[in-house]
């Protein structure tokens, strides 16, 4: 990899290759890969795995001093492929409180923001498609038992 970023480059086994492609990869493409896992109740609601975050999602910890907490995000740091929560801080030596960053692999979003009409609009329509798909399922299904099931 001789440039600093390269949209023909695939993949490597390498490790370095993969980190230099991440780091050196442009904000568009850095922030589809800024994805959390959803909760297996929105999972069966939108037919979907992961979604980009969004501010103002509610998220719960999954890794870390702080596993098993909840909070809204309050900011994203696309650049460095960060996360910050509300009440998620740590005390500093001069008794001040810092935000701490989190990756969004270490999260699960447990509540969507739904005021962003895009991500509403995209999310409702792959719903749509879910049952269209189970409808044409269901009739295939019939016919080929001759209506039995």
């Amino acid at each position: 990899m001789k440039k600093k970023f390269s949209t023909a480059w695939k993949s490597s086994k390498q490790p370095r290759k993969q980190r230099k492609y991440l780091a050196n990869a442009p904000l568009h493409i850095k922030r589809k890969l800024m994805n959390a896992n959803l909760s297996k109740e929105l999972r069966k609601k939108y037919n979907k795995r992961s979604i980009p975050l969004r501010k103002k999602d509610t998220i719960k910890i999954l890794r870390g001093k702080f596993k098993g907490k909840k909070g809204k995000i309050t900011r994203i740091m696309i650049k460095i492929q960060k996360v910050e929560i509300e009440k998620i801080q740590v005390k500093k030596q001069d008794g001040s409180k810092v935000n701490i960053k989190l990756r969004p692999s270490n999260l699960q979003i447990i509540e969507l923001n739904l005021e962003d009409k895009k991500r509403n609009k995209a999310l409702n329509k792959e719903v749509k498609e879910k049952k269209e798909t189970k409808k044409t399922e269901d009739k295939t299904e019939k016919k080929e038992t001759g209506g039995k099931k």
